[in-house]
């Protein structure tokens, strides 16, 4: 990009998206192909820009607005979709995404709903210090708690771990058996401390999300145990349509809301 592109044009420079192609809320799953997984359980949808790694689809959720923008892998493509995406009015950001348990208890085809994320990305760290915390809104949490529990999915929330890396920053060994210092302990600590689970992109979503007070979360189907060694790609459908869910339980309480002249959902106000 030179000088003369502005990024603050009415046509997003990576994503093409301009104002009103998205709606509120958008899911970011990281696979362009998972786009027409999840807008399999909407009730329409249409592409709305393509380019690059980003594909956009708005559509509606029984009767919510709702969009997807596929970010890629890792933290720096999916800070450019919260940027851009931002720029064009979303205020919401669900994570729809495939990860690596490290709890014994938990099944390959599982969901993990992320309250809170380790940030070994660096991508958070360009925007604000390391001690700030990658925190999931607790609004988006519990629509994706309620939309599990609607759903009858089996899930497990908790503090999830954000990578720069598949394969040394999660432990793994690298071509020809290279291991990063401390990789051969990472996965032991991180369960030790009860971390649940391991992807590439949610803490970054939900750090940038906050510093610009803006409501970010991630749900994730398990795709592999490292404690069990279990893997299968197995479950992605369930942490769409949990996350669509979502999008419309959070319309709900935004609706509520509004009707009780209150700026945050609490457990008090009924989403019935």
């Amino acid at each position: 990009m030179d000088d003369s592109e502005d990024p603050n044009d009415d046509v997003q420079y990576h994503l093409e998206v301009g104002e009103g192609d998205v709606a509120d809320a958008v899911l970011l799953p990281g696979n362009p192909e998972r786009v027409d997984k999840i807008t399999q359980f909407w009730d329409e949808a249409e592409e709305v820009a393509r380019h690059r790694e980003y594909r956009t689809v708005t559509g509606e959720y029984d009767g919510a607005p709702v969009s997807v923008t596929s970010t890629g892998i890792g933290g720096p493509s999916a800070a450019i979709a919260v940027e851009e995406l931002a720029r064009v009015g979303a205020d919401t950001f669900l994570r729809v995404g495939s990860c690596g348990a490290i709890q014994p208890d938990m099944d390959v085809g599982d969901l993990v709903i992320t309250t809170g994320g380790v940030r070994q990305e660096g991508t958070s760290d360009e925007y604000v210090r390391e001690d700030y915390p990658a925190i999931a809104d607790y609004e988006v949490v519990a629509a994706l708690v309620a939309a599990a529990e609607r759903l009858d999915y089996n899930y497990h929330a908790g503090v999830t771990m954000s990578a720069d890396s598949f394969y040394a920053g999660q432990g793994r060994p690298g071509f020809e058996g290279f291991r990063a210092e401390g990789s051969e302990d990472l996965v032991e600590h991180l369960k030790e401390a009860n971390v649940k689970n391991i992807e590439m992109e949610a803490s970054a979503i939900m750090t940038i999300a906050s510093v610009y007070g803006l409501r970010a979360g991630a749900v994730c189907s398990v795709y592999a145990n490292r404690e069990t060694g279990e893997f299968r790609t197995e479950g992605e459908h369930r942490a769409a349509e949990t996350a669509s869910l979502a999008v419309k339980l959070l319309s709900r309480m935004d609706d509520v809301k509004a009707d009780a002249r209150v700026d945050r959902w609490h457990p008090g106000l009924s989403l019935e």
